[in-house]
């Protein structure tokens, strides 16, 4: 580990110890994959005569994918199929890059050295199938106790919900549990559930 990472981890640590309960995001804040991810949008854009900008995937990052899909409907004025479009963009991301994935080693650390010490869970706007695979991947599979994904509320980030149903899975009060982010919409998600937050892009 590099003295960077190592003192990103032990800023983690100091933030993290009053907490009951850590509620990790996955792209973007557990593994390393924001790229692969703009990559297969892209890539299932152009198959509809999109030619998406990505900064468009960083403005919406942590939505369920079926809800950046209605966005681009509404910004390039073109009709689809949602939820192919989805599952388009899930096939292309797991066939192409998703073996490839890398750890955000400091976050997955931290993640670990809490492992039986406090309540986990796994807080994202991605598909139960796709996130299994990408934990599994970082080395992260088996070690939190509630995943609350894509379809598992009735809105997702930046809505409170599925920060409030992990919560609620775990048994622990909203206040005591802090949520690892790397984007706006899970931050605004987490204050409005009431919980702590921190970027670690911004670390």
């Amino acid at each position: 580990m590099t003295n960077e990472s190592k003192e990103k981890l032990e800023k983690l640590q100091a933030i993290s110890a009053p907490y009951e309960a850590l509620l990790y995001d996955v792209d973007g804040t557990l593994a390393d994959n924001i790229g692969a991810h703009k990559l297969a949008y892209i890539e299932t854009a152009a198959e509809y005569g999109i030619d998406l900008d990505p900064d468009i995937i960083d403005e919406t990052a942590g939505w369920p994918t079926v809800a950046v899909a209605l966005e681009l409907q509404k910004r390039y004025q073109v009709t689809f199929d949602e939820v192919v479009f989805s599952k388009r963009k899930s096939a292309i991301f797991i066939e192409k890059y998703i073996q490839n994935t890398q750890a955000i080693t400091y976050v997955v650390d931290h993640l670990k050295a809490n492992q039986g010490v406090k309540r986990i869970g796994i807080v994202s706007g991605g598909s139960r199938s796709t996130l299994q695979i990408t934990l599994q991947v970082v080395d992260v599979a088996g070690r939190y106790e509630t995943l609350v994904c894509a379809g598992d509320t009735e809105k997702g980030k930046p809505s409170p919900q599925p920060f409030l149903l992990a919560a609620q899975h775990l048994g622990v009060d909203p206040k005591n549990c802090l949520v690892f982010e790397d984007g706006d919409p899970g931050v605004q998600g987490a204050i409005a559930a009431g919980m702590g937050w921190v970027r670690i892009d911004q670390l």
